[in-house]
């Protein structure tokens, strides 16, 4: 084969080969976000891990990494650290938040009661309710934590100060359960699956119940958008595209959620989710439901409540002007595929 012809073959291979590169599709790497969970195994934050076990995440395109940190105040102070860009909180720290000059919104809205449960030590039956409170010790997952926030609402509510009575941080599973067992706590807030243990081995009852809608607007007077995914307003508008990623995921699994029973929805989580008892898990799941959106859009008058709740024991919001629009978005689950 003579020389001419060798350089014309190889020239019109090499140009094969440019045409195939150009006319392929090119491959991204997925975008990479990490979220901070307040404790992704509470039923409350049931979304964030049942999003990733559905593979919704991946369908997206992105490569979400959950991260877990037992107290909700905790995973927000990682993120205004920069550490994570999300988190699947409260939606009750957006307006905490704005108070203090810090602005975030929540993105997806997961639920529209808090799922929350005041659990009585049965060692101490003169609780009756939360005016007993005066003296006690009262565990929540943190300070500063949403747990915290609505026992002192219900406190001040019920007549008491500030000062007196005493918040503990015990967490939840375990840590709580081993601190009303040790009398350290004589009553405490908590959530799924923490609640239905307790109840199971007579060691608590419940005092208040939000795990419902009735509930919730009987202690709360209103609807209470509670576990959300809630990112930094800044990072939002600078990753519009990835955040519309984490919605289109995220809505498609609430309507997971409220398409399947609590048993098919159990099914996909982690087995030690279970503390040992699927039965009950599924039987929390099932009667909890009712708490999530079926859309992850913020429900109507919902942000109005929580800032009655936070105005009534939280001097910082006091007299304050907050701007309730800038604390949540509809425009990514709007828009969501």
């Amino acid at each position: 084969m003579s020389l001419a012809r060798i350089l014309l073959d190889s020239a019109a291979t090499t140009a094969l080969v440019a045409a195939m590169a150009l006319s392929a599709p090119s491959v991204h790497a997925a975008d990479k976000v990490s979220i901070m969970v307040g404790g992704y195994e509470k039923q409350i934050y049931l979304p964030a891990k049942l999003t990733e076990a559905l593979g919704y995440f991946k369908d997206e395109g992105l490569d979400v990494e959950l991260l877990n940190e037992p107290a909700g105040v905790d995973a927000e102070n990682e993120m205004l650290a920069g550490a994570v860009q999300g988190v699947v909180g409260f939606y009750d720290h957006c307006i905490d938040l704005q108070a203090k000059g810090k602005f975030v919104e929540s993105i997806v809205q997961f639920s529209q009661a808090p799922g929350e449960v005041e659990l009585v030590s049965t060692k101490h039956p003169e609780i009756k309710s939360p005016a007993d409170f005066k003296g006690m010790s009262l565990g929540v997952t943190g300070l500063g934590s949403s747990t915290n926030f609505l026992t002192e609402y219900l406190a001040v509510k019920n007549g008491l100060k500030l000062g007196e009575f005493t918040s503990v941080p015990v967490g939840a599973g375990n840590t709580f359960i081993a601190a009303m067992q040790q009398d350290k706590i004589q009553a405490g807030m908590t959530t799924e699956p923490t609640i239905t243990r307790l109840l199971k081995t007579g060691e608590a009852k419940v005092l208040i119940d939000m795990r419902t809608m009735e509930g919730t607007k009987a202690a709360l007077g209103g609807t209470y958008p509670a576990a959300s995914l809630y990112m930094q307003t800044d990072w939002v508008e600078a990753h519009k595209d990835i955040v519309q990623k984490l919605a289109n995921a995220f809505v498609k699994t609430q309507k997971f959620i409220n398409s399947h029973s609590g048993a098919e929805i159990a099914d996909k989580m982690p087995k030690d989710y279970y503390v040992g008892d699927k039965e009950g898990y599924v039987k929390a799941l099932d009667a909890g439901k009712a708490m999530f959106t079926p859309d992850g859009i913020m429900p109507e008058g919902g942000p109005e409540t929580v800032l009655t709740v936070l105005s009534a024991f939280k001097k910082e919001l006091q007299g304050k002007q907050i701007d309730l629009a800038k604390t949540y978005t509809s425009e990514f689950v709007k828009n969501a595929k």
